[in-house]
């Protein structure tokens, strides 16, 4: 049980030397992942519809 304890006791010593990011960060931050996967699906949905064409002319 001292075990349990202490691992708890140590993880939130741990917790409290992290670094957050701020506010400000965490909405840039998720800004920038949101516009990337926008344009990663726009590609890969492009991509997918001119294979789908070549393969319909092929067959």
């Amino acid at each position: 049980m001292k075990k349990i304890i202490q691992f708890f006791k140590d993880s939130f010593a741990e917790l409290k030397k992290v670094q957050w990011p701020s506010r400000e960060e965490v909405g840039s931050n998720t800004k920038v992942v949101l516009v990337s996967v926008l344009i990663f699906a726009v590609v890969f949905g492009v991509v997918d519809f001119l294979l789908l064409q070549a393969v319909e002319l092929v067959f």
